[in-house]
């Protein structure tokens, strides 16, 4: 993620919608945003009505979410799952398929346990990620042309590019992004990114290896159970 241009890329969607739809169904409103990004929807989450903690390890991205309007109604944290309160939330949320930047099983299962220590009983953990046999960086490899976007600060045109390592071993794919100048060619920010690709029945299992039940799947953001064509998977454990 590259918050200079994270929110010009990543408008609101049906993701944002279905989440927000979840989260009516919730009891109790002290929620947890871990991996919160820019505030890009935790500021949907707070006026919703949350009482909300965001935590993301990234500190530019947590500067730039409390220059937001009303961002004064969340308690922000440069952190990880290691900063969550025990006993503490009605709800934890990833959204963003913000699971699939934990590469390793052991960075996953810590996020799982921590997540479920810091669950109230009967609390939720609630996230998103793609299905592998989607295989949605077919697609992705093959778009050949920049993003495009707006400097905040100067108004200078920007270009995105990205470029791709491709799948590697353990499921996980690696890319690369690069923020230009138009008018200059100029680099502004090159990031390397990964992501790792879990399919249902593993995450499932180290939902349950954390102790969460009854744990749900839903398939590309509506409310039925997914399948194995869904492209996205939408969990929903309980503690």
């Amino acid at each position: 993620m590259i918050p200079l241009v994270y929110d010009q890329l990543n408008r609101f969607g049906e993701d944002d919608t279905f989440f927000l739809s979840l989260l009516k169904e919730i009891k109790g409103k002290n929620l947890a945003d871990l991996g919160c990004g820019t505030g890009r929807l935790t500021l949907h989450f707070a006026k919703a009505g949350f009482d909300i903690t965001a935590i993301d390890p990234n500190k530019e991205a947590i500067e730039l979410a409390k220059t937001k309007q009303t961002s004064n109604q969340v308690e922000w944290i440069i952190g990880d799952s290691g900063n969550l309160k025990t006993n503490t939330y009605d709800v934890v949320i990833m959204t963003a398929n913000v699971a699939q930047v934990f590469l390793t099983d052991v960075d996953w299962e810590q996020v799982t346990s921590d997540v479920f220590r810091s669950l109230k009983e009967g609390g939720s953990f609630i996230f998103d990620t793609r299905n592998p046999k989607a295989e949605v960086w077919k697609k992705w490899m093959a778009d050949k042309t920049p993003d495009i976007a707006t400097h905040p600060k100067t108004g200078e045109e920007l270009e995105i590019w990205t470029e791709y390592d491709g799948m590697g071993e353990k499921q996980i794919f690696t890319f690369y992004e690069t923020v230009k100048s138009v008018k200059s060619g100029e680099v502004i920010q090159r990031e390397k990114l990964q992501l790792r690709f879990r399919n249902q029945k593993e995450v499932k299992v180290a939902l349950e290896k954390s102790g969460f039940s009854d744990v749900k799947c839903y398939g590309d953001w509506e409310l039925k159970e997914a399948s194995e064509e869904s492209s996205s998977f939408i969990f929903y454990g309980t503690k």
